[in-house]
């Protein structure tokens, strides 16, 4: 197992742990006095108990691997280790945590419960912070930890001082917290991670506990059994992934000579894979640039984890806390995040440029998550709703200056872990298989759908049974067909596997309802979802998942409208890939398959940007050599006159799985009409191969 202690990358922090190694000493005496203290008033007696108990036991830690003492613990030692540091994340005891805004709020109040709970949840990264020996990280959370013991331990604690003193810890280490996130993306030098997956003793799986992350079944099994794999797979798996991000460069047009960094984000335990496509994007002259994903409330957006992590210790727990900015988010602070990140730009305006883009490897076969909503966490008001989405694009607009979209690109690549069952190691070959489809293949066979689609002024979508799907598709027009196309043809670049085309819909005379029966977007499940679109944006939208009407529609407007009032249809493709629907069908895993692959299992239609969102200007072509033009649509045409209205920064796709589809046709503008599909089976002369895998 790597040396903790001996990391180099812990040299990164030097100067500044130098600077409050005197303040840390100072707040963990402090903290050892809370713990044994029975002074404060009964509510909070137990939290500042428990959270202080907590903090010393990061102080330990970060002894323990000072000391050498954690590197020679044993594989059975390290797992409970592991266990105590994330044990009252575990579902069952998160019922009784105080990171359980439910719970907080119980014991100790609404409105303290609430604060508390955001507070201990922003702790909780201490213990990814000793493992980085970010003591100054450590130092300023236990400062804050005990003004909120000085304020609450008075008899007639104020609620408005407590929430003033989070602010101001949330508002005066933004510029510390974010700053240096936005460096971790755009400088190499960062290189813990890097170190893990280049100079551990992959064959000894004790390394996974060194990233200071919550290690289960998924994460240990999946290294041991990628262990087992031959070398020749294991190089077979990197370099689809490395010639996905390659090939979309040379498709896009864009040079990569340019460019020095490339964004890794993998799942832990797929270190063997990342360290061979480690080595073939430095043989593309790409330095890897690899950052956990955040953990610090100022860094987090949603529940999304941008960057390397394990599969999460209770994924209600980020549900509960995707919302905790709304303690703090306000006009004030939006600014001073903006400026930070202005600041950080220019400081890296070289580096912003050298920067390529991510490539992200992720995972699939969790069991379905359907989240409690609880009124007790975080939840933003309608005007920080408003404020976040003018934020959002600002920050966008702000990023695109210094890492222009038309310059840069990235791919995405998904594999099984084994919470997917007992045919773990089938599904895995097979994913293996399908990412790695014959490129030729498809891309001459998806050529003759293009081929009739380029004819079409609009295309029709029909749903099959109880789906009530009836949908009009308006395309582009083509000046010069001889030259140009409407569609992409999608061959395993970007976004792996191959299997579909796509294009962005002219949202004028775009209209009619979509109805999927059962799908999971951005990992949430949402039953019966029915959208009805008027000119290509969304007039209308519910689901069954609750009884409540009111919280159905609350329920998408959050997690997929990010709480806009609309969006319009950003794209409209058909997936090709078979082979894929077949094998979720045949394993029964169609629930737990990622988007990346449940988009080329059906047509989908994607709600947001295009997916040609602030590259617009970029030419880029089909294989046939044709150029593809429809890369815009009503909306993002204003960025030319009022660029923070043009984008939604969002784009997610919803399927209609073949089953569910009665007909996909094809409409010129004198009256033809050329069927695609025809109850759930490629109909179209030149097609027929995509059948092949029904058939076997």
């Amino acid at each position: 197992m790597i040396l903790v202690e001996d990391m180099k990358c812990r040299q990164l922090w030097f100067q500044e742990n130098e600077n409050v190694k005197e303040r840390f000493a100072l707040s963990m005496e402090r903290i050892e006095q809370i713990y044994v203290d029975t002074a404060c008033a009964a509510p909070f007696q137990d939290y500042f108990k428990r959270t202080a108990g907590y903090i010393l036991m990061v102080r330990q830690l970060l002894k323990d691997i000072e000391q050498g003492e954690f590197s020679e613990l044993s594989d059975k030692e390290l797992l409970e280790y592991n266990h105590k540091l994330f044990g009252d994340l575990l579902p069952e005891a998160y019922k009784e945590s105080y990171a359980n805004p439910t719970y907080a709020s119980k014991k100790l109040g609404e409105e303290f419960g609430q604060l508390l709970c955001v507070v201990y949840t922003e702790l909780r990264a201490m213990i990814a912070d000793a493992f980085e020996y970010r003591l100054h990280y450590i130092t300023v959370g236990a400062e804050l930890f005990i003004e909120l013991y000085n304020l609450l331990e008075q008899e007639e604690p104020d609620s408005k001082e407590v929430r003033d003193a989070v602010y101001w810890y949330m508002s005066d280490y933004c510029d510390v917290f974010y700053a240096d996130r936005l460096r971790e993306t755009l400088d190499p030098s960062f290189s813990f991670a890097r170190e893990i997956i280049m100079e551990s003793d992959l064959s000894d799986v004790r390394y996974l506990f060194c990233y200071g992350e919550y290690i289960s079944d998924n994460e240990r099994k999946t290294a041991e059994f990628l262990n087992s794999l031959s070398e020749e797979t294991i190089a077979q798996i990197a370099a689809a992934y490395v010639e996905g991000y390659r090939k979309g460069f040379e498709l896009a047009g864009i040079s990569l000579e340019k460019k020095k960094t490339v964004h890794l984000r993998y799942e832990i335990g797929f270190e063997r894979v990342m360290r061979k496509a480690i080595e073939g994007f430095e043989r593309l002259g790409l330095a890897p640039v690899i950052c956990r994903y955040p953990l610090h409330s100022v860094l987090r957006r949603r529940s999304a984890r941008n960057g390397y992590t394990a599969v999460p210790v209770n994924r209600q727990y980020d549900y509960d806390h995707r919302f905790d900015e709304a303690l703090y988010f306000d006009k004030a602070f939006y600014e001073r995040k903006l400026s930070v990140a202005k600041a950080v730009y220019e400081k890296y305006r070289v580096e912003a440029s050298e920067y390529a883009g991510p490539a992200v490897l992720e995972v699939f076969g969790e069991e379905p998550f359907i989240p409690e909503t609880k009124p007790e966490a975080c939840a933003l008001t309608e005007k920080q709703q408003k404020l976040m989405i003018s934020y959002l694009n600002e920050a966008s607009e702000l990023q695109n200056q210094y890492i222009k979209e038309e310059e840069r690109s990235f791919t995405i690549i998904a594999f099984p872990i084994p919470e997917i069952g007992p045919d773990y190691k089938e599904i895995f070959a097979e994913t293996v298989r399908i990412n790695t489809l014959n490129y030729n293949q498809y891309k001459m066979v998806q050529q003759c759908l293009i081929d009739t689609l380029d004819q079409a002024e609009y295309v029709t979508i029909l749903g099959a049974g109880e789906n009530c799907t009836d949908l009009r598709v308006q395309l582009a027009k083509l000046s010069n067909p001889e030259k140009e196309t409407k569609f992409e043809n999608c061959v395993a670049d970007v976004n792996i596997p191959v299997g579909e085309v796509f294009t962005s819909p002219k949202l004028k005379g775009t209209n009619g309802t979509l109805y999927v029966s059962e799908v999971f977007l951005r990992d949430l499940p949402f039953k019966k979802l029915k959208l009805t679109f008027i000119d290509g944006v969304i007039d209308s939208y519910t689901c069954e998942n609750f009884e409540d009407s009111d919280k159905n529609k609350a329920y998408f407007r959050e997690n997929i409208m990010q709480n806009r009032e609309t969006l319009p249809m950003g794209e409209f493709a058909i997936g090709t890939n078979t082979t894929a629907y077949v094998m979720a069908q045949k394993y029964d895993i169609i629930k737990k398959l990622p988007i990346l692959i449940v988009e080329k299992m059906g047509p989908h239609f994607a709600v947001g940007d295009t997916c040609y969102s602030r590259s617009e200007e970029v030419h880029v072509y089909n294989p046939d050599g044709k150029e593809i033009i429809a890369k815009e649509n009503e909306y993002s045409l204003l960025r030319h006159t009022d660029p923070l209205k043009a984008y939604f920064n969002c784009h997610t796709d919803i399927t209609i799985p073949y089953n569910e589809i009665a007909e996909i046709a094809c409409h010129t503008a004198d009256g033809r009409k050329t069927i695609l599909i025809k109850d759930g089976r490629f109909v179209l002369p030149g097609t027929e191969f995509l059948n092949q895998a029904f058939e076997e």
